[in-house]
């Protein structure tokens, strides 16, 4: 079950999300609309599951613990987040808004 927050701003970018399961393609689909349209940034989730060995931290998750991924939830930091299996995935307030704020659209 996903959780969205609530909020309302003015902003200069727009925003929109991809929603599918494991595999569906989105990653893909993100990286080649901001290939074809500069203006677009991907969104880097946070996760509390640990990095494949081909993973960046910062590129393609912020990997974080437990503790810290329940703080940042009660602390309100999250416009989304879902536990899947036995993992939180999740996107902050600051990523969107600080890239939206500076004019760009936000996937």
């Amino acid at each position: 079950m996903r959780n969205f927050a609530n909020f309302s701003t003015t902003v200069g970018g727009n925003g929109g999300g991809l929603v599918g399961g494991n595999g569906a393609g989105k990653t893909t689909l993100s990286k080649k609309i901001q290939q074809s349209d500069s203006s677009f940034e991907i969104s880097v989730s946070h996760t509390t599951r640990t990095p494949r060995s081909n993973e960046v931290d910062g590129k393609d998750y912020h990997f974080i613990g437990n503790e810290k991924f329940k703080k940042m939830i009660n602390n309100k930091e999250f416009l989304e987040f879902a536990k899947v299996f036995k993992n939180f995935y999740g996107t902050t307030k600051s990523n969107i808004f600080e890239e939206l704020n500076k004019g760009n659209n936000v996937i």
